[in-house]
């Protein structure tokens, strides 16, 4: 499902129109943009948990030449999924 076709079916299971039903999305995407960036979890109960996960610097090759490089550590998103939603999935 793409994000329009998201768009769309949330306006039209809640009489709203489409530019409605979009920023609806758009600011509950950002609130969680928002809450990881500053490095908080956000818990949707039964659903999953969005949090940043630190990866630890590693030594790597560079795979066209060979030579070995220092990849530093960083900070990337990761969602845990909620026992509902895999319940949900595995049906």
């Amino acid at each position: 499902m793409k994000k329009s076709e998201l768009v769309a079916q949330l306006a039209d299971a809640n009489d709203l129109s489409r530019r409605q039903a979009e920023k609806i999305i758009d600011d509950f995407l950002e609130l969680i943009a928002d809450e990881l960036s500053r490095g908080e979890k956000v818990v949707l109960s039964g659903f999953g948990t969005f949090e940043v996960r630190t990866r630890v610097a590693r030594s790597g090759r560079n795979p066209r030449t060979g030579e070995e490089i220092n990849v530093p550590e960083q900070k990337t998103p990761a969602f845990k999924v909620g026992k509902i939603l895999k319940d949900a999935v595995n049906k």
